[in-house]
């Protein structure tokens, strides 16, 4: 047995006699510390840049030890080092320096610039030029900068990194559609996006894949075109955002231009990556609905005994797999590199996805003594969407959200007999049913890519041609089947077919000159280009089938003759329509760098048969100057490392107008499945119908833009930055008028006077708080505020329509003089009387009260953090000053519909509105739109791989949409539902739309 008094007292002991050899060591320690502060001795000294300005600032460390001092304003230092110390000094933007001290007691250091800091180029369009001699506003962001996680198209990669740009989705469906403004919104028919130029071919923007056509369910947006495009394989975007830098391509570029590069492959040998991923996405909020008990309760009479939360049925957990592989390698004499991507996303709600396959090849090869390049840059995908009825503008009996939102929870999904329940009341509907009984599939496949040559034909001089090709494929192909009970579908079954190829190609040619002429570099350029736009666009409706299997019903529908045998009884309603347009160009541009000041100017002509024979060709002239203060005596060089100043000025324009308006085009009209004879020759009912539009006098919108910026560098370099300021006046805006009946045709398209001005603010700043070779701390920011307002226009324009039962005709926004695009135009709710009635303001009249969809503010926040292996970075964005109209309340959550047995969110039932009051158009649904989102977290670790066959390997976590700062009551405030009305779009309304996902990815990369 063991004495535990003894036990205690050994351990008493012990504990007694380490404290003992505890202090003996603590007191050799400092001895030794002393002995060697002791041979420590004093080294002072000054650093400088190359020009002999002082640099404060400048961290100093002995090599191998964690001690280290910062030299002061004059750029002076003084700390104690011991014998044979070797200091390193460094500074952001120069190159690190070691010296060995030795026997000095001085030490004076001259730094030089980072090569790579001198040398960082940004694409400007047909060419490059050096980031420190850039006149325009262009901002220029890498893969370090891109946004993280399950990246479906290459916008996403920016979102709320570049000042200026906003960027929006429409809704949170897998590829959904995408909104991209920079520096506002400018014209008010359509054509807001930015041209975007991938690998230097320009992209027509049209929609590559068709929006739904449902009928009574609505209709819905087309999924983004960009969508083809392997974020993964994307190197670089350079935004250019003034007219000084998008002139260049004159008739596009009114709305700024965004150039893509993808990536080449680097290093001498092969190297091989292969980056796979898993992501987790779940919906970020559901509505605050009555729970199937709150409801029996409130709503005995309607109870059906049953207990159905239809959120939690039809939302689910999407599971996204990502798989890039890439092969490349590069050296002085060319590089190659191939690449294979692979994207599955489920979406979250049932049957939504989004698959793609794509392929890229990417290569350069020097000839003849390095005077002929042959390149080559090449992108295949084929996507295919997995669409579910979630639409735009459903009518009363709701798409699939409105159902889920508004269907009785005590109503069974299902029969006894395992068949879905579907009531004959239309305020009851089956969600679950209206997803099961329909099928809607997109495939598109799509080439994007150029094959250029470049010769120099002597020292400097450099001829170069393109040829560029943009070519798709797309099928739609939607069913539902007779047995859903929706008033127009029910006992018929209905099926839409749609069909679109685009055959686009480009043909350009242009001479670069750079030469050094004493003091003055000259960099000019002149060209020519071709590029000429095809598009085909088939749809077809069918009905009255006999079979219910939705895999039939398409098969047979798309087997090109509707042939009455294979279940196909009813009448068909087809047309096609085939447009060819061209654009032909002529460009130049020289810039002249002469000491501290840098001299652009640019003309290009454009010629497109868009427009009237009276006015085909636009001219578009850009001028901009920029001067390096920093290199002048008056500035304070302990406060300003670099400073330059810029001012630019230009014309540029906007063709984003329907396709060849003066050729005649081709509709088929109306035919009867049981007319068609063998083949489909049609025998009666339908014939060729011309649509033309003519105006020869159709131009150009122009925009005017005038821009004045400062880049700027304090702090030792620690901050840097830009401030831009622009104003912005579009003019002979583009719209589509009614014409005066009677009359050939129905509307004939014009330029209308008025101005839109866009007048803002722009800054960007970053920010090295620590900079040391194991841990580093660096912070950007960046925010604009904008300006949006209609001048000297004396027309009215009505759009944004909104829906619901009892809406028929009802819209919210209105264009108008004096106002912002898109303006409000609303009655004022004041509450409600006595019975329960709403109370406007001034009466029962819409009129504007003061609010917009544009917002005022944009902004992100980004901070990234490094120690040892580990890294991290958050990214902040912030939108204020818009409002949204949220017309999913206006249609479902009222006293009325409460009043029919629908479900309403819990708040409803206590208001004091009354079961009569009429849902109208008024403020009581409009909302402030402003939030900041933690949009996105992501930390990895790198191994250390040693000299193994693996060169890198790095895991990572992302998470996306982590949480919303808001007062909007709706899913999330960043939407925006197409709601136009005659062809003129709306912005910042929510009507159903596909509820946005937090994301969870982990992924891993390796390299060998």
């Amino acid at each position: 047995m063991v004495n535990i008094f003894s036990l205690v007292g050994w351990r008493a002991a012990a504990r007694s006699q380490t404290a003992i050899g505890t202090t003996l060591l603590t007191a050799f320690m400092m001895i030794m510390s002393l002995s060697v502060w002791a041979q420590d001795k004093q080294v002072s000294g000054k650093v400088k840049d190359a020009k002999g300005g002082a640099m404060p600032g400048v961290s100093i460390a002995i090599k191998g030890s964690s001690r280290g001092t910062n030299t002061d304003a004059d750029g002076n230092f003084k700390m104690a080092v011991p014998d044979k110390a070797v200091l390193v000094f460094s500074f952001v933007g120069y190159e690190p320096q070691e010296v060995q001290v030795g026997n000095r007691s001085t030490v004076d250091v001259t730094l030089a610039e980072s090569s790579q800091s001198l040398n960082e180029v940004v694409v400007i369009g047909y060419g490059t030029v050096k980031k420190k001699d850039l006149t325009g506003a262009v901002n220029a962001i890498g893969s370090k900068d891109f946004n993280k996680g399950v990246i479906i198209s290459p916008e996403q990669l920016m979102q709320g990194r570049v000042p200026g740009v906003a960027i929006t989705q429409g809704n949170g469906e897998p590829g959904g559609p995408i909104n991209i403004r920079i520096r506002g919104t400018s014209s008010v028919r359509n054509g807001n996006n930015p041209l975007f130029v991938v690998d230097g071919v320009p992209l027509s923007g049209d929609e590559t894949s068709s929006g739904g056509d449902n009928s009574g369910i609505g209709s819905s947006s087309a999924r983004n075109p960009l969508n083809f495009l392997n974020p993964n394989d994307i190197e670089s975007m350079d935004i250019l955002k003034d007219a000084s830098a998008t002139a260049i391509y004159g008739a596009r570029g009114a709305n700024g231009v965004v150039l893509i590069t993808t990536k080449k492959g680097k290093g001498g040998k092969g190297t091989l990556e292969y980056s796979p991923s898993i992501g987790i996405s779940n919906i970020t909020k559901k509505y605050d609905l009555l729970s199937p008990d709150e409801y029996a309760k409130l709503q005995p009479t309607n109870d059906r005994e049953s207990r159905t939360d239809w959120q939690k049925l039809l939302f689910r957990t999407g599971i996204t797999n990502q798989q890039n592989l890439s092969y490349g390698a590069g050296d002085a004499s060319g590089n190659y590199r191939f690449s294979l991507g692979y994207l599955d996303q489920q979406g979250i709600m049932e049957k939504s996805s989004l698959n793609r396959i794509s392929i890229g090849v990417n290569g350069n090869k020097k000839f003849i003594n390095d005077k002929l390049n042959i390149g080559i840059q090449t992108t295949v995908s084929q996507t295919k969407d997995g669409n579910i009825p979630v639409t735009d503008n459903a009518g009363y009996q709701g798409d699939l959200l409105g159902n889920i939102l508004k269907t009785n929870p005590t109503l069974p999904v299902y029969n006894k007999d395992g068949t879905l329940y579907q009531s004959s009341n239309v305020a009851e509907p089956n969600p679950q049913a209206l997803l099961d009984l329909s099928k809607d599939n997109t495939k598109t496949l799509r080439a994007v890519g150029n094959i250029n040559l470049e010769y120099e034909i002597i020292n400097g001089l450099k001829f170069k041609t393109v040829y560029g090709f943009d070519k798709s494929m797309s099928s739609r192909k939607a069913a539902f089947s007779k047995d859903l009970g929706y008033q127009d579908i029910k006992g018929q079954g209905r099926l839409y077919l749609t069909d679109i190829q685009i055959d686009n190609t480009l043909w350009e040619n242009y001479f670069t000159y750079n030469k050094q002429l004493g003091k003055v570099d000259l960099n000019a350029l002149l060209g020519y280009s071709y590029q000429s736009f095809e598009y085909f666009y088939q749809k077809a409706s069918a009905t009255n089938f006999r079979t219910t299997d939705l895999d039939l019903m398409i098969q047979n529908a798309a087997s090109a003759n509707f042939d009455p045998s294979q279940n196909l009884i009813g009448s068909v309603l087809s047309n096609t329509n085939y447009t060819k347009d061209e654009l032909q160009s002529f460009f130049g541009r020289v810039n002249l760098s002469m000491g501290d000041l840098i001299v652009t100017g640019t003309l290009r002509a454009d010629g497109s048969t868009r427009f009237g024979t009276n006015n085909k060709y636009g001219y578009f002239p850009s001028a901009a100057v920029a001067y390096k203060l920093i290199n002048q005596d008056f500035i304070p060089k302990n406060i300003f490392q670099d400073l330059k100043v810029r001012f630019g000025y230009g014309v540029t324009g906007n063709q984003s107008i329907p396709h060849n308006l003066f050729v005649q085009r081709q509709r088929y009209g109306d035919y009867n499945i049981g007319t068609l004879a063998p083949g489909g020759t049609p025998i009666n009912g339908g014939g060729l119908n011309s649509v033309a539009f003519p105006n020869a006098d159709l131009k150009w919108e122009s925009a005017t833009q005038i821009n004045g910026g400062i880049d700027f560098a304090i702090a030792g370099n620690r901050v840097s930055g830009s401030i831009d300021v622009y104003n912005k006046s579009t003019q002979n805006l583009l719209i589509q008028v009614a014409s005066a009946q009677p009359a050939l045709t129905p509307f004939v398209w014009k330029n209308i006077d008025g101005n839109v001005i866009n007048s803002g603010v722009e800054l960007a700043l970053n920010f090295v708080a620590v900079d040391k070779a194991k841990f580093g701390l660096d912070i950007s920011a960046n925010g604009a505020f904008n300006k949006n307002i209609l001048k000297n226009y004396g027309g009215i324009i009505n759009t944004g329509g909104i829906s619901g039962q009892g809406l028929t005709g009802a819209y919210a926004q209105r264009i108008a003089n004096d106002q912002p695009l898109f303006a409000y135009f609303l009655r004022e709710f004041n509450g409600y009387d006595d019975q329960g009635n709403s109370i406007y303001v001034g009466g029962d009249i819409q009129k504007f009260i003061g609010k917009s969809p544009i917002p005022k503010f944009t902004g992100g926040l980004t901070a990234n953090l490094r120690y040892g292996n580990w890294t991290a970075s958050m990214f902040f964005n912030a939108v204020a000053g818009n409002y949204i109209y949220n017309n999913t309340a206006n249609a479902y959550f009222t006293k009325g519909s409460y009043n029919n047995g629908r479900n309403v969110t819990r708040d409803v039932p206590g208001l004091a509105e009354g079961a009569f009051n009429a849902p109208d158009v008024s403020t009581r649904f409009l909302e402030n739109g402003s939030f900041v989102r933690f949009q996105n977290l992501n930390i990895g670790y790198k191994f250390n791989t040693g000299n193994s066959a693996l060169s890198n390997l790095r895991v990572y976590l992302t998470g996306q949409n982590l949480f919303v700062i808001t007062k909007y009551t709706g899913q999330d405030p960043e939407v925006n539902t197409n709601k136009s009305l005659n062809g003129v779009p709306s912005l910042g309304i929510d009507y159903t739309a596909y509820p946005r996902a937090r994301t969870w990815t982990l992924g891993a990369s390796f390299t060998f």
